[in-house]
């Protein structure tokens, strides 16, 4: 069974509008036209009682017997009506008719002071009938009955009168309400063929109305969603041109080593091209992580919430993952400041790539020649002036000098080590720096303990701190 299609937010809204003013317009109506009725109803009454207390008063008593000193021409001009037929009967107490209609008679229980309105059927026709009871001289009683042929017509008119100017005024408002709506909803109809009509790969910003702050509202967070995703597919883009620009000459490498040792008998050969294709392996691997550590810090940038961090927690699990590799260097790897703890506001994943580049660039770079001892420390620590949480990484290395220090905070820039080493992509402190500027900290380059080696600090402002 297919599904009918749902309707359009104009015919929505004319629905929510239109039906709750007719329904309103229907019941007030109803309402306006039962109380004319109700009133109406009272002037006719009134007249009618007035015409029974005029009959009333012409009985007279007459030789010890009631009688109706009027005579039939009287009575005529007495209850003459233009636009009305009216019948009376006049009774004794005993039923008998004193004068009148045969037959005009109100079937009720007993005599009452009050008179009574009813609604009855006399030669065919529907009456308006009042029964008036009088004691003086003698009981008697009157009926006086009309036909209700103006005052159905005065209904009409009322009705007509109340009700087709408010039908004429419901469809200019109809008609009204449907041009202002159409008005107010073409920004959103405009907004929606805009994006309906674009490629899929045109990502520049949508025209924005400013006629309704709803539809602006709207079109702002389109175009905020196309900026981000426009800088999902540029980091992707970027990764990719990455990867391709940069593993191109390592798999070379790997495979002009593995031809080589292809072409050679001694197995020794084959040992040291092996190792060399290890060696070789590790440093692609190395930067396809630094890549990816990159288009992290795009996502992390879009998608993940700061969060309250133990920082010197972090700092011990960071420790223990580089602790084996430190030991094989020789390398005295510690920490200072964790005695107190300490909370951040950040991201956990970016405080761990932080350390991580960190550690990795300091046990590669950051070591001095033997026979000095090696030492590599992760400090917490409060700026004085600022009471910010300072965390550091400090060596004691050949360090870098202060011309290039803003060159290897940069993509592929390196300092005099890693080119003299040959090693690693220029990417350890690049990413270093995008993870601070993600996570709104200071990131300053140093000199280390007595002016020795090398001193990366961040600094996080405005920061929730336990001790």
């Amino acid at each position: 069974m297919n599904k009918a299609p749902p309707r359009s937010l104009r015919a929505r809204l004319l629905r929510h509008v239109i039906v709750p003013l007719a329904v309103t317009w229907l019941l007030g109506t109803c309402l306006a036209l039962g109380v004319s009725r109700y009133f109406t109803q009272q002037a006719f009454d009134r007249a009618l009682l007035d015409d029974a207390y005029a009959v009333a008063r012409h009985v007279r008593m007459d030789q010890g017997a009631l009688t109706l000193d009027l005579t039939a021409t009287e009575m005529s001009t007495l209850l003459f009506d233009q636009n009305e037929s009216l019948y009376f009967a006049v009774y004794l107490p005993d039923g008998r008719l004193l004068a009148g209609h045969p037959g005009l008679w109100v079937d009720r229980e007993g005599a009452s002071s009050l008179p009574k309105f009813s609604e009855i059927t006399f030669l065919n026709r529907s009456l308006r009938s009042v029964v008036v009871d009088r004691q003086n001289p003698l009981p008697f009683t009157v009926v006086l009955a009309q036909t209700t042929s103006s005052q159905d017509r005065l209904l009409e008119q009322l009705l007509f009168i109340s009700v087709a100017p408010q039908v004429l005024l419901l469809i200019w408002l109809a008609w009204w309400l449907r041009r202002v709506i159409q008005e107010d909803v073409q920004p959103l109809m405009d907004l929606e063929q805009a994006v309906a009509q674009r490629d899929a790969y045109d990502l520049t910003p949508v025209a924005v109305s400013n006629r309704t702050r709803d539809v602006q509202r709207l079109a702002e967070v389109v175009n905020d969603l196309f900026l981000r995703i426009g800088q999902s597919v540029r980091a992707q883009r970027e990764f990719v041109g990455n990867v391709a620009h940069e593993l191109r000459t390592p798999l070379a490498g790997v495979r002009a080593l593995a031809d080589y040792a292809l072409s050679q008998s001694d197995p020794k050969v084959w040992q040291e091209q092996l190792r060399s294709i290890a060696q070789s392996q590790e440093r692609a691997s190395h930067l396809v992580d630094q890549l990816l550590a990159l288009a992290l810090a795009e996502e992390a940038e879009q998608a993940l919430q700061p969060q309250r961090i133990a920082l010197d927690e972090v700092v011990r699990d960071t420790l223990m993952r580089h602790l084996h590799r430190a030991d094989a260097l020789d390398v005295d790897l510690g920490a200072r400041g964790l005695d107190v703890p300490v909370v951040v506001l950040a991201q956990r994943a970016l405080i761990e790539g932080v350390l991580d580049n960190l550690i990795d660039n300091a046990l590669r770079y950051g070591l001095p020649e033997a026979p000095l001892e090696r030492h590599v420390t992760v400090e917490i620590g409060h700026d004085p002036q600022t009471a910010q949480v300072v965390l550091s990484v400090l060596d004691n290395g050949p360090g870098i000098t202060e011309a290039q220090r803003t060159r290897v905070l940069s993509r592929w820039g390196q300092g005099s080590a890693g080119e003299a080493l040959k090693q690693g992509s220029g990417l350890g402190l690049a990413i270093v720096s995008e993870y601070a500027r993600i996570l709104g900290a200071t990131l300053t380059l140093g000199a280390g303990d007595e002016g020795l080696g090398l001193k990366v600090s961040l600094a996080f402002a405005d920061q929730p701190n336990v001790g």
